[in-house]
């Protein structure tokens, strides 16, 4: 058998990590790659602790491995902090991410997935991805955090730069950067708009929102909330285009599920659940180590990088029976695609509610199709897996 090797950035093994992933949890559950100098985490129970124990598994120095620093990184991105600033920015923040604003927004996604469904109706085939998933979750997003329609298309192109990868740099790139440096100025620019003219929305909810601290009350600056805009809209973005994206290609693969899920929509919300158990549009996630650890006999020294497997975690056989099967009615008691303990994440409700219209609304118009592999375009980076580009046919 073949020497055990995995990294986030090769992109071979990166087309079905799974048999990899397999074998980590099974030969070497705490699995340390000598190239990198990280520690990786791929059984479920592994994986579901470290992201609850924020005093041992922190997030402050990154969780993205190339972006990961011996010291804290000095942000005000709420996925690169800890207890207790995070606890402080995720009660601000959530004020104005209410069940009640979340909820009301599904109106809004049917008459998205409308306009984005019905011209191609009688196509014969478009791509799931670039001309559904992907456009999808950047509108809903734009309306949620109250971009003006004017500047949408424009912020959505924007946004999509942001995703570019470079062959040879990945994600650090100066296109990347560039259109995080454009957006980032025009979220100050709409915060500071809020400021003197409030509205009914994300941004406006951000600049009031106010928590108890020792010396009064206390308000997000106008660069945390640019910066948490920012996160919502990154995040909020590619997390569902990925998840619709699996989606599209699951149940081309299961046609019999497929067909279920057309004739009963109730069975959609348990169906996204699924997707994302088995295929986690984000499926690693790095954590700085604030004290030695010791799992099935590894010692993990303090300040070590260590690599939570969210991938693996969801196939795990030891929490989910026959976890390689993809079973939509399968039952379950919850996975960590979308992370836990006080960095579960704050766009979920949304995440599963678009999830859940698309898909409804994609099957009302196209019960049957079929994926053409051969111009599909996969995506790959250290903490994304998903396709690009998924052409249907049908």
């Amino acid at each position: 058998m073949a020497e055990l090797y995995w990294d986030p950035y090769d992109k071979q093994i990166d087309v079905d990590p799974h048999p990899v992933w397999r074998r980590m949890r099974d030969e070497s559950p705490v699995y340390f790659n000598e190239r990198y100098g990280f520690y990786a985490l791929s059984r479920h129970a592994d994986v579901d602790t470290a992201h609850v124990e924020q005093g041992t598994y922190s997030s402050a120095h990154g969780t993205v491995l190339e972006l990961m620093s011996p010291e804290p990184m000095k942000t005000g991105h709420i996925i690169f902090m800890d207890p207790p600033a995070h606890t402080m920015m995720r009660v601000l923040v959530s004020r104005g991410f209410t069940p009640r604003r979340i909820g009301a927004m599904e109106e809004h996604i049917r008459k998205i997935c409308t306009e984005l469904l019905d011209p191609l109706v009688g196509s014969g085939g478009f791509d799931f991805v670039q001309d559904f998933g992907a456009l999808l979750p950047s509108m809903v997003i734009s309306e949620l955090i109250g971009v003006d329609p004017a500047d949408r298309e424009e912020v959505r192109e924007l946004i999509d730069l942001t995703f570019h990868l470079d062959e040879d740099q990945g994600m650090i790139n100066d296109i990347a950067f560039g259109a995080q440096i454009k957006l980032h100025e025009y979220w100050t620019e709409q915060i500071e708009l809020r400021r003197r003219t409030p509205r009914d929305d994300l941004m406006t909810a951000l600049t009031e929102a106010e928590i108890g601290v020792e010396d009064g009350t206390r308000k997000l600056t106008t660069k945390e909330a640019a910066d948490f805009t920012g996160l919502l809209v990154g995040a909020g973005t590619e997390t569902v285009a990925r998840l619709l994206g699996w989606a599209g290609a699951l149940l081309a693969a299961h046609p019999d599920q497929r067909a279920a899920l057309a004739a009963d929509a109730s069975m959609l919300g348990n169906a996204v659940e699924e997707t994302l158990r088995f295929e986690a549009p984000s499926p690693v996630q790095g954590r700085h180590l604030k004290k030695e650890v010791t799992l099935h006999g590894t010692t993990i020294p303090e300040g070590s990088k260590v690599l939570l497997l969210t991938g693996s975690a969801g196939r795990d056989d030891r929490k989910y029976p026959d976890g390689d099967r993809y079973d939509v009615t399968r039952r379950f008691d919850g996975h960590v695609s979308l992370g836990r303990g006080v960095h579960f994440c704050l766009g979920a409700s949304l995440a599963r509610l678009e999830g859940r219209v698309a898909l409804e609304e994609a099957l009302a118009r196209f019960p049957d199709w079929e994926v053409d592999h051969d111009n599909a375009v996969r995506l790959h980076t250290s903490t994304v897996r998903g396709y690009a580009k998924l052409p249907i046919t049908f």
